[in-house]
């Protein structure tokens, strides 16, 4: 997994936590976590996408594909969404925790 401009943003410290509890090798424990960042990944950018006007869009991805890891990122976003995208990712990364952990939870119970 490289570094994405929004890791530092991301906790999803009780889900990793749970894979490393519930992984029966270090392949399956791999698998898992990969899933998880896939999620993320693909949640935040939705969510990124819907806020940001259309005509930035090729912009950021530019940006983005150029230097992913680049947290100036976030300012582009603030600026071109005229919201606090800090927050918004937070809160997502939030929802996203809750809804695993939901989701951990009711396979637990199987």
């Amino acid at each position: 997994m490289s570094k994405i401009f929004y890791d530092h943003l991301i906790i999803l410290e009780e889900i990793k936590v749970y894979i490393s509890r519930v992984s029966s090798s270090q392949e399956e424990k791999e698998e898992l976590w990969n899933l998880v960042d896939e999620i993320v990944h693909h949640r935040i950018f939705s969510m990124v996408l819907d806020k940001l006007p259309k005509e930035h869009h090729d912009n950021f991805m530019n940006k983005f594909y150029k230097a992913p890891h680049d947290e100036r990122l976030i300012k582009f976003l603030s600026e071109k969404t005229g919201e606090d995208i800090e927050k918004i990712i937070k809160d997502e990364s939030e929802n996203i925790a809750r809804e695993l952990r939901q989701l951990v939870s009711s396979k637990n119970k199987r």
